[in-house]
């Protein structure tokens, strides 16, 4: 048997090397030249090139092809001619969860992200399990991840969703990559990890037993359905879990919501989550990536978080990593504020106080003088005023009580002396802004020591409801709203 502590590190010329565990990409035309100091220019990799009826085969992984494209053609084949029995649904459906758990739980929450601490027997189970789900290997698996957090949305990114939604879903793997173009990512602890390793020099015989044979031996064994047990646990149940995990690269880069951050594309949609075994709540995962949930709320479908707080009951996990409530509760409330930014940008909320002109009381005065010969209809409301002129015959209370207060300080009236005017109404006073008054009550907030005001992320005053230009802090006695 083979010590698993003494796998030699494997070279696989599908992906990077690794030099003190950071990946460099593989030139396979330098060899003995390099060694000699002659350089020779290397052609262009098959993907720089365009596609031609000579060439097009080239562009295409002819390794990934057969499995994602003629194993679903054999499944089809399989359910078209094999009876489902009970039994063998059953197991099909349990062998999805337990190597779909092994790729979420196993390759991504731990050796992708490290976010609890598993012990010796669930690694063992989380590495055969999650080759049964026949994704890669889990060091192949993590480096690709760890590029794709690193580097998402960019030509960095091995699946990036701004190449399309069916290249983030299956195109990467259909068409070649360069490697040279794929981000660069540390993966020694995984190259120090003898399980790691032993799987990925193994993958093969690993992939095939736990993928095909496995499941087949289960079915057969226990009640004699050996075809059943290959077409419907092994072959389809394979492809549903193929695309469960393929629907993270795409679905959650797609649909839904991003209370947390939207720098990138990741999105939380509860659809996603129920298609991937609690992944799509990616948004999240993405700003917390290290955190062993994806769903924070405990009504949230995430059975790979269940399963890791399982395991921890059990004595099998320890460590489980949370950020702070404190931490996830600012990013939400920064995104519904810059959320709430967007809508307040789409509305008319007057010219802002402090880019009015400044009027001497005597100014205010001469413009709505009874023998001005070009009188305006202007009221005086906290330093602030407003032209009156095409509210007057809409105004509620009626025309002769607001051309009452033309030409005077009315804050006192507005405020509860005569009406303590609603939110609305100030709002709607604020669009009839024209200058302020030097000396008039705010205005030395607003224009001379210019007070530091709520401003959004656009730079725009925020107009809180109980902080209004026009609005008092007490107001006066008198009549009040209903």
């Amino acid at each position: 048997m083979t010590d698993i502590n003494q796998v030699p590190k494997p070279m696989d010329i599908t992906e990077t090397p690794v030099d003190g565990g950071v990946d460099k990409p593989i030139d396979k035309d330098a060899g003995i030249l390099a060694g000699a100091g002659i350089t020779k220019a290397a052609p262009a990799h098959i993907i720089d090139q365009p596609w031609t009826t000579s060439n097009w085969y080239q562009h295409l992984n002819w390794l990934h092809i057969p499995l994602l494209v003629v194993v679903p053609m054999i499944g089809i084949y399989g359910a078209l001619t094999t009876e489902l029995q009970m039994k063998t649904a059953i197991w099909s459906v349990l062998y999805y969860f337990l190597t779909g758990l092994g790729i979420t739980a196993g390759y991504h929450r731990f050796w992708a992200h490290r976010s609890y601490t598993a012990s010796l027997p669930l690694r063992f189970a989380l590495a055969a399990f999650g080759g049964g789900a026949v994704e890669g290997s889990i060091r192949w698996w993590s480096r690709d991840h760890r590029a794709h957090h690193r580097y998402t949305d960019t030509e960095k990114d091995p699946y990036s969703v701004r190449k399309g939604f069916w290249y983030s879903h299956l195109g990467w793997m259909i068409l070649k990559q360069n490697p040279k173009k794929i981000g660069r990512t540390d993966i020694a602890d995984l190259n120090a990890d003898p399980i790691v390793m032993f799987q990925h020099t193994h993958y093969g015989k690993v992939a095939l037993f736990m993928g095909f044979i496995f499941p087949t031996l289960v079915a057969g064994l226990g009640w004699n359905d050996w075809r059943g047990g290959y077409f419907y646990a092994g072959v389809l149940r394979l492809v549903f879990v193929h695309h469960a995990t393929f629907c993270v690269n795409s679905l959650a880069h797609w649909l839904g919501d991003q209370p947390f951050e939207d720098r990138h594309s990741p999105r939380d949609h509860i659809l996603t989550a129920f298609a991937t075994l609690g992944e799509g709540y990616h948004n999240f995962h993405h700003s917390y990536p290290s955190d062993y949930r994806n769903a924070i709320q405990w009504w949230q479908y995430d059975p790979t978080k269940w399963l890791i707080q399982v395991c921890k009951a059990l004595g099998l996990a320890s460590d489980l990593k949370e950020f702070s409530s404190n931490s996830i509760g600012q990013a939400k409330v920064m995104m519904a504020q810059k959320k709430l930014d967007r809508q307040r940008a789409k509305l008319d909320w007057g010219i802002p106080v402090d880019q009015l002109p400044v009027w001497e009381w005597s100014e205010f005065q001469a413009a709505t003088a009874k023998d001005a010969e070009d009188r305006k209809n202007l009221i005086l409301v906290a330093g602030i005023v407003h032209d009156v002129t095409n509210f007057i015959g809409q105004h509620p209370g009626g025309q002769a009580l607001i051309k009452s207060q033309i030409g005077k300080d009315a804050t006192a009236a507005f405020n509860g002396g005569v009406y303590d005017h609603s939110l609305g109404a100030h709002n709607l006073l604020g669009s009839m802004r024209v200058a302020v008054v030097r000396g008039g009550m705010k205005v030395e907030v607003w224009n001379t020591e210019r007070k530091e005001v709520a401003r959004d992320s656009n730079g725009a005053v925020i107009n809180r409801s109980d902080f209004l230009p026009t609005k008092v802090s007490e107001p006066v006695e008198g009549n009040r709203a209903a």
